[in-house]
């Protein structure tokens, strides 16, 4: 019985993962015009609430700064 334990973890965190793909194509995060840092935050954290965005999860990035390479 412990040896399904790894499968069965694996299928529900990718199921989990599928819904929050799946909520954020609903909420057209895909096809947004302007594409920046919080546009793929937002994204992102969509895709990781997964069921939770049926539940009234609204995860958004308001602002992102990516780091400056060293020069």
């Amino acid at each position: 019985m412990a040896t399904n334990t790894p499968r069965i973890l694996s299928l529900v965190v990718l199921v989990w993962l599928l819904i929050g793909i799946i909520a954020a194509g609903q909420r057209g995060y895909y096809t947004e015009r302007e594409q920046n840092c919080a546009t793929l935050g937002t994204i992102a954290v969509t895709m990781l609430a997964g069921p939770l965005n049926y539940l009234g999860v609204n995860p958004k990035v308001d602002n992102c700064e990516l780091p400056a390479p060293s020069e």
